[in-house]
């Protein structure tokens, strides 16, 4: 088994791009990353690409070029990009190649993601009395969640400002305008307790980088960023999710305890080891769920936490510096190699 390095990352910028396509800017990402890399795409072996709204993602061949290599299309939801990061540092780390690029893209319409509940795994009727919306699911879960362990309002305005401040300092960022913590409580409430600015925004954008076996990452640069962990997993019985039509009366720990724990044991390490976190956020009550999850916090934790300003940039435990999903909006594909 081979250790695995990331030694180039590019980034389409997220946000509205009139006519431009996915596979253009999953093309824009690819280059970037390489130039970041010092590598021409004759040398990449192989890739794994993402999509939701493209359903053949390796037809960027024919922008970057037409090489032949094995170039494999994945789609796992909002984990599409870590999925296709996932596999392309597991080829490397089998030894079957040296060097591959892991790409996402995707170019959504505005408003809530929706789909017929039949294609995954749910009832009919769920779709039908209006239930299966995303921001629906991410509403119901964290009510639940600030009854349970007391969290405020204020609190998840709180965390909304400070993503949409930090996006102030980014670049690539879809919505790069400071909002108060009042702006966005007294904005319009969309499903409750979550008010229109404490929701991400389904965008545009692509991400890629560019991966090889850690003993050769020095040909190509003097930083590279060693992947030390990688890990994806499902619900189990009684979990609550977005595909879930029911919950369990007791509670049932979500995918990301899970992943999280595995990808401590690979990597060696644990929360308390972690200095920046990237935390999917959805909205502003998925990234304070997600501290407690994640073994940052225990349950409750974050509404002093985030009155102490620890999640800010210079604070102790700096969470989302580059504004998250909130300010970058989610283009599905993209966001896990973004966060990366």
């Amino acid at each position: 088994m081979y250790d695995v390095a990331i030694i180039g990352v590019g980034l389409h910028p997220f946000g509205r791009f009139g006519e431009k396509t996915a596979i253009d800017m999953g093309a824009e990402a690819i280059r970037l990353a390489l130039g970041d890399a010092g590598v021409s795409w004759s040398q990449v072996q192989f890739a794994f690409g993402g999509s939701f709204e493209v359903d053949n993602p390796d037809a960027v061949v024919a922008r970057v070029g037409c090489t032949g290599i094995p170039f494999m299309d994945v789609y796992n939801g909002c984990a599409t990009a870590a999925t296709a990061l996932q596999m392309t540092a597991d080829q490397i780390r089998m030894g079957r190649y040296d060097i591959g690029v892991a790409v996402g893209m995707d170019k959504h319409p505005p408003g809530a993601f929706t789909s017929d509940p039949s294609y995954y795994a749910a009832p009919p009727w769920y779709g039908a009395n209006g239930q299966f919306v995303t921001t629906k699911f991410f509403a119901m879960k964290i009510n639940r969640y600030m009854h349970d362990h007391g969290i405020s309002a204020r609190t998840l305005a709180r965390t909304a400002a400070k993503n949409f401040r930090n996006g102030v300092l980014n670049p690539n960022a879809y919505r790069r305008r400071e909002l108060s913590e009042d702006e966005i409580l007294n904005a319009r409430m969309l499903n409750y307790p979550l008010t229109q600015y404490m929701f991400c925004s389904p965008d545009e954008g692509a991400a890629a980088a560019v991966l090889c076996r850690a003993d050769l990452a020095a040909r190509f640069t003097s930083k590279p960023v060693y992947l030390k962990a990688t890990e994806v997993r499902t619900r189990t019985f009684g979990g609550y999710e977005v595909h879930s039509s029911w919950a369990s009366v007791d509670d049932v720990p979500a995918p990301t305890v899970f992943a999280s724990r595995a990808a401590y044991e690979t990597a060696g390490i644990g929360p308390e080891d972690v200095d920046v976190v990237q935390l999917q956020d959805t909205d502003a009550g998925a990234e304070i769920i997600h501290m407690a999850e994640n073994g940052f916090c225990k349950d409750g934790d974050q509404e002093k936490l985030l009155a102490e300003g620890a999640t800010e940039i210079g604070g102790r435990l700096p969470i989302n510096t580059d504004g998250g999903l909130i300010a970058n909006g989610e283009p599905t594909a993209g966001v896990s190699i973004l966060s990366t």
